[in-house]
């Protein structure tokens, strides 16, 4: 499969929508509350999304993996959110069936060099739920350096639960060469 990474448009937004619901569904139980996930998660997601893309002046990046004809995975980060750490990775999902086969790396260095060029100097960070373990390792394999833990939330729908925030002072070291 060959996967094109691009910045995201408006149109983007439900099939964004649709994988990041998914996702959290598959990924977030035990913090999201279990009334939130099992229900319209998919049309709460598209009206943050459609906000989101249609927010021109916004300072953030949006990247999308397209793959098979749609979106199977998608980077959010918000630009000069963290006075130290600099742009917050505010998310990274990845089409559950395709997990291992380098979309999140990609995303990821394609999110770092969008920061880098539009604040060059920048730091990324992102914070991940203390339960999940995988994205953890993820992270850490990519040279994420834990910085911190703090309690996160009230998430949609409601519930809190612990984070452990993951920085790279220099996120050139996420970019590969294709």
């Amino acid at each position: 499969m060959t996967v094109r990474y691009r910045r995201a448009i408006a149109a983007d937004s439900g099939a964004i929508a649709a994988l990041h619901a998914d996702s959290w569904r598959r990924n977030y139980r035990g913090a999201y509350l279990d009334s939130y996930l099992d229900g319209d998660v998919v049309t709460d997601r598209r009206t943050v999304w459609s906000a989101r893309l249609s927010g021109a002046d916004a300072p953030t990046v949006t990247i999308v993996a397209e793959g098979y004809g749609t979106i199977v995975g998608f980077a959010h980060a918000v630009l000069d959110e963290h006075r130290e750490l600099g742009a917050l990775l505010d998310n990274l999902h990845a089409t559950h069936a395709l997990k291992g086969r380098g979309i999140g790396t990609h995303l990821m260095s394609e999110t770092a060099a969008a920061v880098l060029g539009a604040r060059p100097g920048s730091g990324l960070y992102l914070k991940v739920l203390e339960q999940n373990i995988p994205a953890q390792g993820f992270y850490d394999a990519r040279g994420g350096r834990r910085v911190g833990r703090e309690l996160a939330g009230p998430f949609p729908g409601g519930g809190r639960a612990y984070v452990f925030l993951y920085a790279w002072p220099d996120p050139s070291t996420l970019l590969i060469d294709d």
